[in-house]
């Protein structure tokens, strides 16, 4: 039995706010289908326009697009005008849904919504049997994180990412060799290998797939500078005076060995940058992170669950500064300092050194 009877304003304020959350995941999709096909590129570059005028610019069915485009007005994305039928993009709200807007565009975050109920069903699974899913039960991710990511660090990597790092611009304009473990599409790199030409790059993932998309954008951009590898992070050999792990660490199945890892390929005087989640260990803390459904939701069903499906840690997207500190103390980083970065709302940089190296 409760305590006492549901106080009828409140329960009806909730029952309003969960009609909402329908409402909003509903337009979520919407808003991803409208970024994929390219609608809302098509009608930021549109005067007020009939549904027949944008699929027509859009190249798209004309039914499906004045459907979707009833979704946007009535979610208040879409200006309408039912007089002569015409639609608007309003430009304040091209602002947060073109790919000309890069790092702004929040519509290309959308896109994780699908994913996550492409594997709805095997994530109840989960919750009943224990353990996890595989990599391969996701084969968007990767593309899509390499669109996220490529739209944050097109504009912040070698200007304000870099730069974190004393002296490490000199450094890398002089030629150093550097790694970077679960490179993913190897966007990142290739970034660094066209603005660093005098050093040499290293782009380290397990996915095959990822891997050659990383040396066909290498290639296209004729980078001889830049290599891509087939391996574990957790394995990672050799001698590097930069290591960098970009949004990654949190996924592996063995995080820990990763760090040590690290530790041990870096020259004496190397330094590791990592980028993770700006989150917090404590859920306490992470209740006003504007993001904190959203990651909370992305960790169950992908970042925790690859990791538990390879037999790992789970660490989950929000691991945590206090986490991370700890993990990276006790793979032998003696000195950690935490940087953000204008332009890259989600992450926190890493700036260590392992035990004895010079200051972060």
């Amino acid at each position: 039995m409760s305590e006492r009877e549901p106080d009828p304003a409140k329960q009806e304020e909730f029952a309003g706010r969960v009609l909402q959350v329908l409402n909003d995941a509903c337009l979520g999709l919407m808003t991803s289908v409208g970024h994929q096909t390219g609608l809302f590129d098509t009608m930021a570059g549109l005067a007020p326009s009939t549904s027949g005028e944008i699929a027509a610019a859009a190249r798209l069915d004309e039914r499906y697009v004045r459907e979707w485009l009833g979704g946007m007005v009535v979610g208040g994305f879409v200006e309408y005008r039912p007089e002569d039928g015409r639609y608007r993009l309003p430009p304040e709200h091209a602002a947060s849904l073109t790919r000309a807007a890069g790092p702004d565009n929040m519509a290309s975050l959308m896109q994780y919504l699908a994913l996550m109920g492409e594997v709805e069903q095997r994530i109840v699974t989960a919750f009943r049997e224990g353990g996890g899913l595989p990599y391969s039960a996701y084969p968007r991710f990767q593309s899509l994180q390499g669109e996220e990511t490529a739209a944050v660090y097109d504009r912040v990597l070698v200007d304000r990412v870099v730069p974190l790092v004393p002296g490490l611009t000199e450094r890398l304009r002089a030629g150093i060799d550097a790694v970077d473990i679960g490179t993913g599409q190897g966007h990142a790199v290739n970034v660094l290998a066209k603005a660093f030409p005098a050093s040499r790059f290293t782009g380290v993932d397990i996915s095959e797939q990822g891997i050659g998309a990383a040396k066909a954008e290498a290639a296209a951009h004729g980078l001889d500078n830049a290599r891509f590898v087939l391996g574990d992070s957790a394995g990672l050999t050799g001698d590097y005076d930069l290591v960098t792990a970009f949004d990654v660490i949190h996924d592996l199945a063995r995080p820990a060995a990763a760090l040590s890892a690290v530790a041990g390929a870096l020259r004496p005087d190397g330094v590791f940058l990592m980028g993770d989640i700006a989150a917090s260990s404590r859920l306490e803390e992470n209740v006003d992170h504007p993001l904190a459904p959203a990651l909370y939701a992305l960790s169950t069903f992908y970042c925790m669950t690859v990791s538990l499906g390879e037999g790992g840690a789970g660490l989950g997207t929000v691991w945590g500064e206090q986490t991370a500190r700890r993990m990276l103390a006790e793979a032998g980083f003696g000195t950690v300092a935490t940087e953000r970065v204008e332009g890259d709302v989600l992450n926190v940089y890493y700036v260590a050194r392992p035990d004895g190296g010079g200051p972060a």
